[in-house]
C-alpha cells in the first residue's frame, strides 16, 4: 500500500540509496518464486530499516516475522561487529530460502534463525534487545509488544510495520476484522504507554518508530 502519488513515490525511491546487489537478487527471486511477494520490505523500506539500524548501531536485534529475509539483512547492516540478530518465522517452507541468502551475506555468523511460534520463542531468548522489528501476524501485535517491552535496553528502538493497514485503521471497523482491531489496539497501546516515545511514519503501509525511555 502506497499513500503517496505514484510519481512522488517513484521520485523518492530514485533519490534514495540504491538497493545492494544481494538484496536485489533476493527481491527478484521472492517475486518470482514465493507467494505474496508484496509482504517483502523491498528497496525503499529496506533502506529505511538499514539507516535506522546504522544510526542505532545495535548489538542485539530481534525480528518477529522473517518472510524471505530481506528486512533481516537490511537491519543486519547496522549491527556492531560482535552483534547478533535473532529472527523468528512460523513458515517452515521459507526457512531454507532465508538461510541461502543469510549464508551468502557477510552477516551469516551473526544471524540466528528460529522456526515456530514467536510467542513461545521470545521468552526463551536470554538477552535484551537494542532494536526490535515487528512484521508478523497482526492479531498478535499487542502480545508481541507486551513480551518484548521488558526485554528492551534503555533507549532501544521498536520498529513496527503495517500499522496503517491499507488505511483500514481510519475506516469503519468490520466485526470480523481481527487484524485491524488488533492494530487499533496496538497503536493506542504505544501512544498511551509512558515507557516509550512513539511516532507513526507514513512509509509504505505505515511504520512506527518507538523509543524506549
Amino acid at each position: 500500500m502506497h499513500f503517496l502519488p505514484e510519481n512522488i513515490d517513484d521520485y523518492i525511491v530514485a533519490h534514495s540509496q540504491k538497493e545492494p546487489e544481494l538484496l536485489y537478487q533476493l527481491n527478484r527471486e521472492t517475486n518470482q518464486k514465493v507467494l505474496q511477494p508484496r509482504m517483502l520490505s523491498g528497496h525503499y523500506q529496506g533502506r529505511v530499516l538499514s539507516l535506522l539500524s546504522k544510526l542505532k548501531a545495535p548489538r542485539t536485534i530481534l525480528e518477529i516475522g522473517t518472510y524471505t529475509g530481506y528486512s533481516a539483512l537490511s537491519l543486519a547492516e547496522g549491527l556492531t561487529q560482535d552483534g547478533e540478530l535473532h529472527t523468528i518465522d512460523v513458515n517452515e517452507e521459507l526457512y531454507d530460502f532465508q538461510k541461502k541468502y543469510f549464508d551468502k551475506s557477510e552477516y551469516a555468523s551473526q544471524i540466528k534463525q528460529y522456526l515456530g511460534d514467536a510467542l513461545e520463542i521470545i521468552p526463551k531468548i536470554d538477552t535484551k534487545f537494542d532494536l526490535v522489528f515487528i512484521d508478523a501476524d497482526k492479531p498478535n501485535y499487542p502480545k508481541y509488544y507486551e513480551l518484548i517491552i521488558d526485554k528492551m535496553n534503555p533507549g532501544g528502538l521498536i520498529l513496527t510495520d503495517n500499522v496503517l493497514w491499507s488505511g483500514k485503521v481510519v475506516e469503519k471497523l468490520k466485526d470480523d476484522d481481527e487484524s485491524t482491531k488488533a492494530l487499533l489496539e496496538y497503536n493506542r497501546l504505544l501512544a498511551d504507554d509512558p515507557r516509550v516515545e512513539t511516532v507513526i511514519l507514513p512509509i509504505r503501509d505505515g511504520l512506527t518508530l518507538t523509543r524506549v525511555i
